[in-house]
C-alpha cells in the first residue's frame, strides 16, 4: 500500500509546450518514436540543423523487461526507465536533469511514475517538471525533506513491492550515502538499481550530509552482497558492474575507508 506524502502541491513553475510532429521543427526539438533499428532498440530522433539524428536508449532487455538509459546533467547522472514489455507500463528512476528529454522518454515508453533513489540535488532537478506533467514522484520518508523545494507525492517503504505492469520491483533501504537511500531489485531478473550506494570499485560517497561510511558498508554487505554473483548493478552514475565483481573487494574498501 502506498503512503501518501503529507504535503500540498506547489504552484507549477514549468509550462509544458508541445510541437506537433507535422509542424516545422525548431532547431532544438526532439521526438521520441517507435521506430526500431536493426537491433530492435527504441530510438530518439533529434532535429538538428535541418536533419534528424537517431540515438538509441535501450540498455538491457529480455522477454519481459526493457531497461532504457540516458545520461543527463553536469554530473552525468544515469536515468533509467524500467518497462514491462507485456503491458507497456514503465517507471523512471531518478528524475535528475534535462526534463524535456525525460518527458519525451516518459511519453514514448509508457512511464506512470518516478522513483527517487535518494534526495541529493543532482538526482532531483527534473522533479518539478515531471510532477507538473502529471507523473507521481515517490521517495523515502527519510530523504523527503531534501525534496521540499521541488515536491513529492508518495513515500517508498523498505521492502515495498512496486508493481510495474507484470513486473515487481523490490525496494531495499540502503542508508549510508543518505539516511533514506534506496535500491530496487527487479524480480526474476538479474537487475539491481543501486542509486549512489554501490558503484564499480566501491561504495558511494559517505562524506556528504546524511552519509556515514560504516553505515554504507554495512548496508552494502548485508543487503546487496547477498544477491547472486551475476546480479547486474546499475548505479546512479557511471558504468554497470556485477555483485561478483565487487563483493571480493569489500575489505579493501573498509581498510582504505572510502
Amino acid at each position: 500500500r502506498r503512503r501518501i506524502a503529507p504535503h500540498s502541491r506547489t504552484t507549477p513553475t514549468h509550462q509544458r509546450r508541445t510541437t506537433p510532429f507535422c509542424s516545422p521543427a525548431p532547431a532544438t526539438t526532439r521526438f521520441i518514436c517507435n521506430l526500431r533499428s536493426s537491433a530492435d532498440t527504441r530510438c530518439a530522433l533529434t532535429w538538428i540543423r535541418g536533419r534528424f539524428i537517431m540515438s538509441t536508449t535501450l540498455h538491457w532487455k529480455d522477454t519481459n523487461v526493457e531497461v532504457h538509459k540516458v545520461v543527463v546533467g553536469p554530473y552525468d547522472n544515469n536515468v533509467f526507465v524500467i518497462r514491462c514489455t507485456a503491458t507497456g507500463e514503465a517507471v523512471l528512476i531518478d528524475a535528475a536533469n534535462e526534463h524535456e528529454q525525460l518527458l519525451e522518454l516518459c511519453r514514448a515508453l509508457g512511464v506512470r511514475r518516478v522513483l527517487e533513489t535518494h534526495g541529493h540535488w543532482d538526482h532531483i532537478q527534473a522533479v518539478p517538471a515531471m510532477r507538473e506533467a502529471g507523473y507521481e514522484v515517490a521517495v523515502t520518508a527519510l530523504d523527503a525533506p531534501r525534496l521540499k523545494d521541488v515536491g513529492y507525492d508518495v513515500f517508498i517503504d523498505d521492502a515495498e513491492v512496486i508493481e510495474v505492469g507484470k513486473l515487481r520491483l523490490h525496494a531495499i533501504h540502503n542508508p549510508g550515502h543518505t539516511e533514506g537511500s534506496i535500491s530496487f531489485a527487479v524480480a526474476n531478473t538479474p537487475l539491481l538499481f543501486t542509486g549512489d550506494t554501490l558503484f564499480p570499485g566501491g561504495p558511494g560517497n559517505a562524506s556528504l550530509e546524511g552519509g556515514d561510511f560504516d553505515t554504507i558498508i554495512h548496508s552494502i554487505d548485508t543487503k546487496l552482497f547477498t544477491f547472486p554473483a551475476d546480479t547486474i548493478v546499475l548505479p546512479g552514475h557511471g558504468l554497470d558492474t556485477t555483485i561478483g565483481n565487487e563483493r571480493p573487494h569489500l575489505q579493501e574498501w573498509v581498510d582504505r575507508k572510502w
